[in-house]
């Protein structure tokens, strides 16, 4: 087994960098030990500071995570990606099993309330609810599980991962408390530049962003090419950009490089009925999506 990479201090420069938003210890910081075992991971606090690692030279990834099997999509990060100056080059699912963490001695009687970012509150609160334990949102995981440990409250417990209890040195009172055993978040690993994979070594994924009009038939007219030329549509989700409710704009993943006929097709179709297309990245698809479509 290989050793897991370090957690790199703020300071630290180095091409050997991904930078993850959260604190050591966060399912970020797993899904970068990972997916790019071979790297330093730099914890930032916040996405644009994670974006910004990247842009000025300090990280050359960062792992950014876009939606939940349970939970959904993560809060603002569609409207923060267009505008992140980077490139998606890559995706990983990362499998989320939520521990119940607390101070040592403690016991799962005595807990009280439980600490946690609410989409990990989101994802535990049927079990919550039967332990009769009070939420607490949290910034996020780790963050939590390291505030737990400073106070040393018995009746305080946090719902993190199994790293973020070592590395703060919590013990398990529960493990996979999670509702659903399913539970994978999605990631993107993002770069400075492009890396366009091949356009025929394995299934690749294409994510834009588009905007149309808010009138009749508006989007069947733009995603008709997709239909017409078989194109697969495997995400599609839409956000209000403007404070008058008239533009939304969708954010969209499809199987297909650019350079394929029925692809390009497609998307030439698509910018004549919108208003703008941008290409976020072009990358190989994750294994993972093989066994969701039970290949």
């Amino acid at each position: 087994m290989s050793e897991a990479p370090k957690t790199t201090p703020d300071s630290m420069a180095s091409e050997d960098v991904i930078a993850f938003q959260g604190v050591p210890g966060a399912y970020s910081d797993m899904a970068c030990r990972a997916a790019r075992p071979q790297m330093t991971s730099l914890p930032c606090t916040s996405f644009e500071d994670t974006f910004a690692a990247v842009t000025s030279g300090r990280a050359r990834y960062a792992m950014i995570p876009i939606e939940n099997s349970s939970a959904g999509r993560v809060a603002d990060i569609h409207h923060l990606l267009p505008d992140s100056g980077l490139h998606i080059i890559g995706e990983h699912f990362q499998k989320v099993e939520h521990q119940l963490l607390a101070p040592q001695g403690a016991t799962l009687d005595g807990i009280k309330t439980v600490h946690s970012h609410v989409h990990a509150l989101s994802q535990c609160r049927h079990y919550t609810r039967r332990q009769g334990i009070r939420p607490v949102v949290h910034a996020d995981t780790a963050g939590a599980a390291k505030e737990v440990a400073e106070l040393g409250d018995p009746t305080r417990a946090a719902i993190a991962s199994a790293l973020a209890g070592e590395t703060y040195g919590l013990q398990v009172l529960d493990a996979n408390i999670q509702d659903i055993p399913h539970n994978t978040t999605r990631f993107i690993v993002m770069a400075q530049e492009p890396i366009d994979p091949p356009n025929n070594e394995g299934l690749v994924i294409t994510t834009f962003v588009f905007r149309v009009r808010s009138v009749p038939a508006s989007l069947y007219k733009a995603l008709g090419g997709f239909a017409t030329n078989g194109v697969n549509i495997t995400k599609l989700e839409s956000y209000i950009i403007d404070g008058s409710f008239t533009v939304a704009q969708f954010f969209a993943d499809i199987e297909g490089h650019p350079e394929n006929r029925m692809v390009r097709l497609a998307l030439e179709e698509l910018s004549f009925f919108s208003r703008e297309v941008k290409i976020l990245g072009v990358y190989p698809a994750d294994p993972f999506r093989g066994t969701i479509n039970g290949d």
